[in-house]
């Protein structure tokens, strides 16, 4: 009997972040950077690296939490944070006039998203939603949590979720991002979706959005808006990161045959044009991984940043010189258009080394606006005085 021809060892199989790798690409031993997994003493977090512009101030303002990065505030102060690898989501307090942080959930399964209403902190972790109730009053005793929704995919790549609960409060919006660097994905996937919270159905938004972990509703047209993360291996200088703004549902942004609005996919572009797509508001640059991002609804800051949208850019990995490790101001008209793009907070890259990675940005309730770090395992404060 013939034996059937052995399967290829499995090294032969590349990693989904090295899928579309050329050979002269490979050689240049380029990996995706450890995940921050402990956090930093506040003792040897360089605060004082961080730049920001005249008249403003970065300070420390917790620490203490490996992975930090989404976060959503309470009414009544409290700051929630949720992690991808660790598996914790964490509560800032105040206590006695000096902030406490408490581990409220431990062993889940990429807690990347989080979100709070009618006293409840929706969860996202990779394949389902859950809720836990009543938690302000149990942050030393949290009830188990309910199950909201369990029907997401379960992979890995790009499977961790950002969320959004909807001006209205009936939906959690949250991404559903391609599971692989570049592949054309099931129908599930790709794309942002909203989960409807009284009939839990779930509904597409928009399409042909490979990964985005930042999103947030235009203050004034309500309007949803994300950052979204191109594919990896063009090369260094594309395709960009982008900003978009979703004007109807249904609408669809191109991956994988179109990149930033106007490039073609070397191999899946073949016969299309980006024409057919949907086109970014915003480049945002090549591979900084641009992540959380908000509009400025305070009133602290000058009256030039109201509802100017702040991104947090985590960083590029597959880049020979890296790019972003900041926190970018992206200024808008009247109709929406981009007028100005510029770093607001810098620093955590210091020649080719870094000691943090920005994740995601929060405008506090005194018009402040917090950054997590997650390789720091901190939030940042930045405050502004005439």
């Amino acid at each position: 009997m013939a034996q059937a021809p052995a399967a290829p060892p499995a090294s032969a199989i590349p990693p989904t972040w090295a899928q579309g790798r050329t050979a002269e690409q490979a050689a240049l031993n380029l990996v995706p950077h450890p995940p921050g997994m402990t956090a930093l003493p506040a003792s040897d977090i360089p605060t004082d690296k961080l730049k920001v512009p005249a008249g403003f101030k970065a300070e420390l303002w917790a620490s203490g939490m490996p992975n930090a990065r989404s976060m959503v505030e309470t009414p009544k102060g409290t700051l929630f944070v949720g992690t991808r690898f660790p598996g914790n989501v964490y509560a800032v307090v105040e206590k006695d006039g000096k902030r406490e942080v408490k581990t409220i959930a431990k062993g889940l399964h990429r807690p990347n998203g989080v979100a709070f209403k009618d006293g409840a902190l929706y969860v996202a972790e990779l394949s389902r939603i859950i809720r836990y109730d009543n938690i302000e009053a149990n942050l030393d005793n949290p009830p188990a949590p309910v199950v909201v929704f369990d029907a997401l995919p379960k992979d890995e790549p790009h499977g961790w979720k950002f969320m959004k609960l909807s001006p209205d409060g009936n939906y959690l919006y949250f991404q559903i991002g391609t599971p692989a660097n570049i592949t054309v994905q099931p129908v599930t996937h790709a794309v942002i979706v909203r989960l409807n919270l009284k009939t839990n159905i779930l509904e597409t938004v928009a399409h042909g959005v490979r990964n985005s972990v930042g999103m947030d509703f235009h203050p004034t047209t309500k309007e949803l808006w994300f950052t979204n993360n191109a594919r990896d291996w063009v090369n260094d200088d594309l395709p960009n990161d982008t900003l978009h703004r979703v004007t109807r549902k249904g609408m669809n942004f191109g991956y994988p045959f179109c990149h930033q609005g106007d490039l073609l996919d070397i191999d899946f572009g073949k016969g299309r044009s980006c024409d057919e797509f949907d086109k970014p508001v915003l480049k945002i640059g090549p591979h900084v991984a641009a992540l959380g991002m908000r509009f400025y609804t305070g009133k602290q800051y000058p009256a030039e940043y109201k509802h100017n949208i702040f991104i947090a850019e985590h960083g590029s990995w597959n880049r020979t010189k890296k790019s972003g490790f900041d926190v970018v101001r992206v200024a808008l008209d009247a109709k929406g258009n981009v007028t100005k793009k510029e770093v607001f907070v810098s620093g955590w890259l210091q020649g080719d080394d870094f000691w943090g990675r920005p994740a995601d940005v929060h405008v506090m309730k005194d018009g402040s606006m917090l950054v997590s770090d997650d390789v720091a395992g901190a939030i940042f404060r930045i405050s502004y005085a005439k």
